[in-house]
């Protein structure tokens, strides 16, 4: 990968949803904003979440698109929203909603490093405690690595 995947403007602290739906709309919306994604990859998100929960354990759930929407990635992206009130995701409280788009299967290496830092429960809390967006993304570098 030799384009950055996480850039400052893709962090949001806090996010602003307050149901499971809001939240997959917030992190597709920016992977949308910053010309990664078309909406209809966001649709997708929605189709993924449908057939199987995103929730990944750690506060984490990690929305991203079906196989069939790989038309609609223009490039490797990772946005991350973080709430302030735990958000209900299939009866799991969700802290962390990671939306991800992966050029060539490029989403698998993204969600390995994802999945290494929030396996940690010391880094999860760094990342719950981190005062402001800046703080967060300084935490969360070593996926650009």
């Amino acid at each position: 990968m030799n384009d950055t995947i996480l850039t400052a403007d893709l962090v949001r602290v806090p996010g602003t949803a307050t149901n499971r739906d809001d939240a997959i709309r917030e992190a597709g919306a920016l992977l949308v904003e910053a010309g990664a994604v078309t909406p209809a990859y966001v649709d997708s998100m929605f189709d993924r979440e449908a057939s199987v929960s995103t929730y990944m354990g750690n506060y984490l759930a990690i929305p991203h698109g079906t196989n069939e929407a790989k038309e609609e990635i223009k490039r490797s992206a990772l946005s991350i929203v973080r709430y302030d009130n735990p958000i209900d995701w299939d009866g799991h409280e969700v802290r962390f909603a990671v939306g991800i788009a992966g050029l060539n299967n490029e989403h698998l290496e993204i969600l390995s490093k994802i999945a290494i830092i929030f396996s940690d429960e010391m880094d999860v809390e760094k990342l719950l405690a981190a005062g402001s967006a800046a703080e967060l993304f300084d935490l969360l570098q070593e996926v650009n690595e």
